[in-house]
């Protein structure tokens, strides 16, 4: 068994023995001029670090990156990426002067969300209102940024399993959104002890996520999941 992962003229490359890697090493070089790198270590913005039970994934210079860019390198530290309760609207502050410094940061954001899971949903939130930007939403994004600058060491473990079962946690709120008044919805997926898959999005129908299906995984709610630590 072999797996190829490629992204325009970058390769990543692995194999179940030596021989069966070598031979199609081979047969690509016999068709395209090819370097070997040698132990994955860095792809597309992404450090790979090996540790005695798995890998670990980080966009520590992504990050700093990012904070450079929003002209925060000397910025407070927040203990949390988003506030608890208020959410974010259309209407309640002034429009926002620069709107192409906020779309590059926010974009920038949603790759960061490939190591960093846990921001997706705040990440989400910032990305909902590109086309009408106040004043509050650079704050929160500003917000996020500061999170950052603070956990520039946080990235995504993954892990020697005994397990390949696919489990998955999903939940939702009910018509949380203060404009629409509907509901965000968000998963993740997990193969063995390994996150492979997190997403959050707004349901076009209120009710959509009571319908649930089981597609040959465990479904369970993030509270349930939580309440039992």
């Amino acid at each position: 068994m072999a797996y190829l992962l490629l992204y325009v003229d970058d390769i990543i490359f692995t194999a179940s023995s030596d021989e069966l890697r070598h031979s199609i090493i081979s047969l690509l070089r016999s068709e395209f001029a090819m370097k070997d790198l040698g132990l994955l270590s860095y792809f597309l913005g992404i450090a790979v670090t090996r540790h005695t039970t798995g890998l670990f994934l980080s966009q520590k210079m992504y990050a700093a990156e990012i904070i450079d860019r929003a002209g925060m390198s000397s910025c407070k530290l927040s203990p949390t990426p988003v506030h608890t309760k208020p959410k974010l609207g259309a209407t309640t502050s002034m429009p926002f002067a620069d709107p192409s410094l906020y779309w590059s940061l926010a974009g920038a954001l949603q790759y960061l969300t490939f190591t960093r899971p846990h921001i997706t949903y705040v990440v989400q939130q910032v990305c909902l209102f590109m086309h009408d930007l106040l004043d509050e939403h650079m704050h929160s994004l500003k917000r996020i940024v500061c999170y950052l600058q603070g956990t520039l060491e946080y990235g995504l473990h993954l892990y020697l399993s005994s397990t390949t079962n696919f489990v998955s946690y999903t939940d939702a709120d009910w018509g949380g959104c203060p404009d629409t008044r509907r509901s965000t919805s968000g998963y993740c997926v997990f193969m063995g002890d390994n996150l492979i898959s997190c997403a959050i999005y707004l349901a076009g129908n209120p009710v959509q996520h009571q319908r649930t299906k089981h597609i040959e995984m465990d479904i369970h709610f993030v509270r349930e999941k939580v309440a039992r630590g």
